[in-house]
């Protein structure tokens, strides 16, 4: 399957389910303090390097962009699912939401303060995942920061494994491997969350969260 083949089968599925997922997940953070926090230091860290936009993407039915608006920054959402976009809009009225696709940003080299990509590359097949690293460090200002979040992989020997994602096919990822190809994408690694499941949880997975900063300019 290539990846235009891949891409189309999220879109559809997510499509799909949008309404569903949107009333499941409207109100996830509200018992998830750890997530509030990490989106809390993201908010500080771009607001204190400057007042450039923030780029929500693989925004799903907006909530963490709203969120995200709360905490003071500039943010728009994207999102490949036009039925996604559209409760989005719905929701949020006031905020701006994008279709587009995170391998193809229609947004200008070096426009954004900020990148979160909170279980938006999950659906990534692994090879194309470093053309979609770089393409955040292209949008991204120098000394921008980008925050992704994940499941991690817990086999050293295997960086990455896929699982049953009820929606879509989905990968795993080890968090080295995968700070080492931001490194190798020009975003370096400055913090990581790692949130043990709770017994709860509907997935029994280390959930993950990178940030990661932009060289500011002049600097290696």
């Amino acid at each position: 399957m290539v990846e235009h083949d891949v891409l189309r089968v999220t879109r559809e599925a997510y499509d799909d389910v949008a309404p569903v997922y949107a009333q499941l997940f409207r109100d996830e953070l509200r018992e998830s303090p750890l997530e509030r926090a990490i989106l809390s230091a993201f908010a500080e860290v771009v607001g204190a390097s400057g007042d450039g936009q923030v780029a929500d993407l693989g925004c799903g039915p907006g909530h963490i962009t709203a969120h995200l608006d709360g905490l003071g920054l500039s943010v728009f959402g994207v999102d490949a699912s036009s039925a996604m976009v559209a409760l989005a809009r719905q929701a949020y009225p006031g905020l701006r939401f994008d279709m587009g696709t995170m391998a193809e940003l229609n947004i200008a080299d070096g426009a954004l303060g900020g990148v979160l990509s909170r279980w938006s590359i999950i659906h990534t097949p692994p090879p194309e995942l470093p053309a979609i690293l770089a393409e955040f460090h292209r949008v991204l200002a120098p000394g921008g920061h980008l925050l992704v979040g994940f499941w991690a992989s817990e086999d050293p020997s295997h960086p990455t494994q896929i699982f049953d994602h009820t929606v879509a096919p989905a990968y795993r990822w080890s968090p080295d491997h995968l700070s080492a190809m931001l490194r190798t994408a020009g975003l370096a690694e400055v913090a990581r969350m790692v949130r043990e499941p709770e017994p709860t949880d509907r997935r029994q997975f280390q959930a993950i969260h990178l940030l990661a900063r932009k060289a500011s300019a002049g600097t290696v």
